[in-house]
């Protein structure tokens, strides 16, 4: 049995039809941490491409442990490769928790982490809640649109799973926009407090 769309063929015996297009995601770069004070994703540096090749590029977080007990995991962008990380940014963020120990739960927004036409790093494990127990990591998945553009602000969303310092599940999700029409061509991790201890950043193209 087929399923056909305006005289195309989009299903053709539960097989989706050749002729349609689907897009890929294409491994760039990976990134992993011993004790780093940083991970920079630098356009033209070490093999990572973040210009126009592709319109969406997704970071992944894998297994992110920070040194220091409580520190934030952020980012933020270049617009001059890497010389220089504070894009002027407007975001929001809002989390949801459950604590391990006493089943309390909750859904906030949280304007401590907004950030209003500022430079500073963006928060994806929000307010110092990150615990460095050895078994306590986040997790997560940063979208960034149309990084090259020189007409639009760069917009970008993330959601996080992380080990709350105080032993709760902790998701936090966070949006907004670099207000430049410059290119951002590098995107730089790091904690507020600490190194990176240990962890893996892949970046991925989306066409």
């Amino acid at each position: 049995m087929g399923v056909i769309s305006n005289g195309t063929t989009l299903l053709d015996a539960g097989a989706l039809d050749s002729g349609i297009a689907t897009g890929s995601m294409t491994l760039i770069k990976t990134l992993t941490a011993s004790g780093s004070a940083n991970l920079s994703f630098v356009d033209g540096a070490g093999g990572v491409v973040l210009d126009g090749t592709y319109k969406q590029y997704v970071f992944k977080f894998i297994d992110i442990h920070p040194a220091t007990n409580g520190a934030t995991f952020q980012f933020q962008g270049s617009v001059n490769t890497g010389s220089a990380y504070g894009v002027t940014t407007t975001n929001t963020i809002f989390q949801a928790f459950h604590n391990e120990a006493d089943g309390t739960t909750g859904l906030s927004y949280d304007d401590g982490d907004d950030i209003a036409s500022g430079t500073g790093f963006i928060s994806l494990v929000r307010d110092d809640k990150l615990g460095a127990d050895a078994d306590q990591c986040a997790v997560g998945t940063l979208h960034i649109f149309d990084p090259s553009s020189t007409t639009f602000q760069k917009h970008y969303s993330a959601t996080t799973q992380a080990s709350h310092a105080s032993d709760f599940s902790l998701e936090c999700f966070t949006a907004g926009y670099f207000n430049t029409t410059s290119a951002v061509d590098a995107i730089q991790f790091k904690m507020h407090s600490g190194n990176i201890e240990a962890g893996t950043i892949k970046l991925y193209g989306i066409s």
